[in-house]
């Protein structure tokens, strides 16, 4: 158990962090942005200038995201653009109500539609709905309609002012806490696997944890390599730059070499149940190397502060005296045993060095001796968003996951605009905004918002209820409404339901200043929010639900056609042998970020309603093959870069054959095609054991000391053989579990 001050002091170095993320700063330029216009605007007497400014800029906000800066300003810049021709079109919709339902539908559909272009343009498509939808909550009596749109392109061009003066005197800011968060979930990683070493500990679990965090690790180096990769250098930068891009590798190369030195933990059990020492010693040597990363993470450059060497070093000497018992042990099981724990040492000896590099690289070393990462090969890992008009046709269709939620998300509008009305609301543009905010492409994240909304709604009405009893000053509701207002925003991303708490107390607090009737206010924001949130549930029930089963086919294919990519560029370098080239380290990016993907798609089926969750368990142990098969791949991929090799012979050229074939044909499967030959039966086949042979020659005598070139060679067969067996295996699994299930 923590002692008390352990706990204040967690706490209190988790709210600097908070106060230092980007998150904060982004709901302080949000603030700024919102309240500036306005006061000015008072002050001056031109309230509705103030108030369109104050729009744009909240509009045009939600596009500034973590990412490659350029891209950021383009972002906030089209965001900027489709609010002002949002708020002109919306200012000439006075039609009646009935023609204006349909005419809410076509404009809220045409502008969800624009997520097709990726993540970026969904936060764009975000802005236009809620300018579509707030532009009811306000009608410039002062202003003519187009006046009014200008000047709310005008606030979006304020905001993007904003963000680029914070960007010019904090540059660092967003590449720094990835670094940070990525530090952290490294060291989780490395700690979770250390814990699997244990045999007491629920081993299924751990491993469910750690394809999550595995999952966020591979997200948020997609988001460091846009960041590094695709940044100009500008004066001063480039050095900096340059190094945290070659950290950003070994960091990489820290996962990559983590999943290639996979863990037959069975296996590792029944070898050393006569040496249960070896299991403390390795969790002792593992969570220490996860402790540093945590506090090279926490020191930031303070070189003075990081970890000493000196530990990791000592922790090394206990296991190799220890690993070194069993190399004079009579008996195959136990110099089998032996060449596992040697690998396994191997493999923590380079993420030691790989840490010791780090240190090194934030010690700001001569960065004249360091070989820096080609910016022109290394481009070719960031994958460029296609923005042909063409991607628009050909998501218009109904096998389109974001067609589907653009039309639902049009028809629940309608019906909640309808209803607004209908009953007459005081507010039924709330009904449309909780709408826009809660519904998402999957079931499960509406599901999650639905409820977060719905909890933070009551309990954000509940708290300003008993501030309105308590406080009737109007200085004070404006104060309280800014810092509520800050706190949603920069709580939204990380605490959806904390963010809809005092988003709903940021609302009260601005309506108690203008409005007597502020309970009633309340009142209505709940309903409101109920009202909008259960549309948008059933809506998801109903109206062309887009249930996991019917994209998994596709994940599954993308994953199964990049490993298989992967394995091609693998076989070609043990053949050739030479330098590993740009197309090589392509394909096995490639294989990790679908895999991932594949792992995520999981997730949200996993999430849905149970009658919903087709095949779940042969789904899953279709994505725990995949991982599997990956984890066997870099850990061949990083034997034969790291060490040589023999020649390749033609049992391996067959056997790679037979996986490519098994791989081809759950690819053909997948498509719905038919394959002329029968699965194999993973469990009873002969073709393994007429390729290859055993790994230990049974007339070795182990009890002598082992020839260092044999002992390399035995190394290398053991290696090869096992991983080739176990692909082989493991592809016949997938073609046997492909054919049992049905994704139509």
């Amino acid at each position: 158990m923590k002692s008390f001050s352990h706990i204040i002091f967690d706490n209190f170095r988790e709210l600097l962090h908070f106060l230092k993320s980007t998150n904060f700063s982004k709901a302080i330029l949000i603030a700024i942005a919102v309240t500036l216009p306005i006061i000015l605007s008072i002050r001056f007497g031109y309230l509705e200038i103030g108030l369109a400014l104050c729009f744009g800029a909240f509009w045009s906000s939600p596009s500034d995201v973590s990412g490659n800066f350029r891209h950021k300003k383009f972002g906030i810049l089209f965001s900027a653009v489709l609010v002002m021709l949002v708020s002109f079109i919306g200012g000439y919709l006075k039609f009646e109500t009935w023609l204006l339902i349909p005419v809410l539908g076509i404009l809220t559909f045409a502008i969800a539609f624009i997520s097709v272009y990726g993540f970026r343009a969904s936060l764009i498509s975000f802005s236009g709905l809620l300018a579509l939808v707030l532009g009811f909550a306000h009608e410039s009596q002062e202003l003519e309609i187009f006046q009014y749109a200008l000047l709310i392109g005008a606030g979006g061009l304020w905001y993007l002012f904003l963000a680029v003066l914070w960007y010019r005197i904090n540059p660092r800011a967003q590449t720094e806490e990835l670094f940070w968060e990525t530090y952290i979930l490294t060291a989780e990683f490395l700690e979770t696997r250390g814990k699997l070493v244990c045999p007491q500990t629920d081993r299924l679990e751990l491993q469910s944890k750690l394809y999550e965090i595995q999952d966020k690790l591979i997200e948020h180096h997609e988001t460091l390599r846009e960041i590094l990769l695709l940044s100009r250098k500008s004066s001063g930068r480039s050095s900096y730059q340059a190094k945290r891009l070659l950290i950003f590798v070994e960091l990489i190369d820290m996962l990559e070499t983590a999943i290639a030195n996979p863990v037959n933990y069975d296996k590792m059990d029944t070898l050393l149940v006569h040496h249960p020492e070896f299991i403390k010693s390795f969790q002792k040597l593992i969570f220490e190397m996860a402790s540093q990363l945590r506090l090279i993470a926490e020191m930031g450059g303070d070189k003075s502060k990081f970890p000493r060497n000196s530990k990791l070093a000592q922790c090394f000497v206990q296991v190799k005296q220890e690993v070194a018992v069993l190399r004079n042990e009579k008996g195959t099981m136990d110099y089998e045993g032996f060449l596992m724990l040697q690998n396994i040492l191997e493999y923590l000896e380079k993420q030691f060095e790989k840490i010791k590099k780090i240190k090194w690289l934030l010690g700001n070393p001569d960065m004249r001796s360091v070989d820096m990462v080609d910016q022109s090969s290394a481009k070719r890992f960031v994958v460029a968003q296609d923005y042909d008009p063409k991607l628009l046709a050909s998501n218009f269709s109904f096998k389109s996951t974001i067609f589907k939620h653009s039309l639902r998300l049009a028809v629940t509008v309608m019906i909640g605009y309808a209803l607004g009305n209908f009953f007459d609301f005081q507010n039924p543009y709330w009904i449309l905004l909780t709408i826009i905010v809660i519904m998402r492409p999957s079931y499960g994240l509406t599901k999650s918002r639905t409820k977060d909304r719905i909890i933070g709604t009551l309990l954000g009405g509940a708290i300003a209820t008993g501030f309105v009893f308590l406080i009737q000053d109007p200085y004070v509701f404006g104060v309280l409404g800014v810092v509520s207002l800050v706190i949603a925003f920069s709580m939204v991303q990380r605490n959806y339901r904390a963010g809809a708490t005092f988003i709903t107390l940021s609302v009260v607090f601005i309506y108690a200043i203008i409005r007597p009737d502020v309970l009633t206010v309340i009142q209505y924001r709940i309903l409101d929010t109920l009202i909008g949130a259960g549309l948008s549930f059933v809506a998801m029930l109903w109206i062309w639900p887009a249930w996991g089963y019917m994209e998994i086919r596709q994940q599954i294919r993308n994953s199964v056609k990049a490993n298989r990519d992967f394995l091609g560029q693998i076989a070609n370098y043990y053949e050739r042998k030479g330098k590993v080239t740009t197309t090589y380290k392509v394909s096995r990016k490639e294989a990790f970020v679908e895999t991932s993907n594949l792992s995520s798609a999981f997730q949200r089926m996993a999430q849905e309603p149970v009658s919903k969750q087709k095949y779940l368990d042969k789904i899953y142990e279709l994505v725990v093959l995949n991982h599997t098969f990956l984890a066997s791949l870099a850990s061949f991929s990083t034997y034969i870069q790291n060490n040589p090799t023999t020649e390749a012979s033609l049992k391996f050229k067959n056997f790679i054959s037979k996986i490519d074939e098994n791989l081809e044909q759950v690819l053909q499967a997948l498509e719905n095609s038919k394959s002329d030959q029968t699965p194999i039966d993973p469990q009873n086949n002969h073709f393994a054991k007429e390729q290859l042979p055993t790994f230990v020659p049974q007339n070795i005598d182990l009890s002598s000391e082992v020839d260092v070139k044999l002992e390399r060679e035995l190394k290398e067969a053991h290696l090869v053989t096992e991983q080739l067996q176990w692909l082989f295996s493991l592809s016949g699994k997938m073609l046997v579990l492909i054919s049992k299930i049905e994704f139509d």
